[in-house]
């Protein structure tokens, strides 16, 4: 019971990683509290976890600040902060075929993965700091992505905001750091969550091949990451970013 009676947000918690992390620190006799966009998804996994839900939009500043400010009246803390919601919107920055333009990356969609994936992280993270820092303690832990430390073809965008969430970290690692609050990143590689299932086989089967230890990644691999960072063991880890991929170098 390694975060027993600790308060612990989870942006993105309804599916995927983030619900494997909910469910992994609700194990640990977390009091977990999750927000996601997917309200039907959210309900019914705080029905099936024992936790709380918000329905909230993390780039948009004063849901978080409410979200933030009720989990505060309904539990006096927040101990840990877990920055994992996240969307993709690929597309290469411009594409040819024979010579001639044919397509390119919408602003639309650019300015959307930056507004979740990036401004997101930080609006959360603005909203639960000041609470932190009246505790004397607290963990935040940002997703960022193996792409973002390699690139990606066809992810300017992702790729964009998870290399900014990395600077961030480093950042917030330097200024909260006095205040007894640690900050650090976790970098997944492929990881098999219901987006990923729905790739043809073949694409599965390579990225299967390009990771040394030979298969992908569960969410729970990566729950695993976020509650030991978040743990009293990871206690002088700061700005750093874990890299949770079976071995995987992007494009390699």
């Amino acid at each position: 019971m390694r975060m027993k009676d600790k308060v612990v947000l989870i942006t993105g918690g309804a599916a995927g990683i983030g619900r494997a992390t909910a469910e992994r620190f609700t194990e640990e006799g977390a009091q977990v509290v999750i927000c996601d966009l997917n309200e039907i998804a959210g309900q019914q996994s705080a029905a099936e976890l024992g936790i709380a839900y918000y329905k909230v939009n993390v780039a948009h500043q004063p849901e978080v600040r409410a979200w933030v400010e009720a989990v505060i009246a309904r539990y006096g803390r927040i101990d840990v902060l877990i920055n994992n919601a996240g969307i993709v919107r690929d597309g290469q920055l411009v594409k040819f075929k024979e010579g001639e333009l044919v397509g390119q990356m919408t602003e639309t969609d650019f300015d959307l993965v930056v507004s979740v994936n990036l401004k997101g992280v930080f609006n959360c993270t603005q909203a639960v700091a000041p609470q932190m820092v009246k505790q004397g303690s607290g963990v935040i832990l940002n997703a960022s992505s193996v792409v973002g430390l390699d690139g990606n073809f066809g992810q300017t965008n992702y790729v964009a905001t998870k290399a900014g969430v990395i600077g961030m970290t480093k950042v917030w690692a330097r200024e909260l750091g006095r205040y007894g609050i640690r900050v650090n990143a976790v970098a997944p590689g492929f990881t098999a969550t219901d987006i990923l299932s729905a790739m043809p086989e073949k694409i599965i089967a390579g990225m299967k091949a390009r990771t040394p230890l030979g298969r992908m990644g569960e969410p729970r691999d990566i729950a695993n990451a976020y509650l030991f960072l978040a743990s009293d063991e990871a206690s002088f880890i700061t700005g750093e970013t874990l890299r949770v991929d079976g071995g995987l170098v992007v494009g390699t």
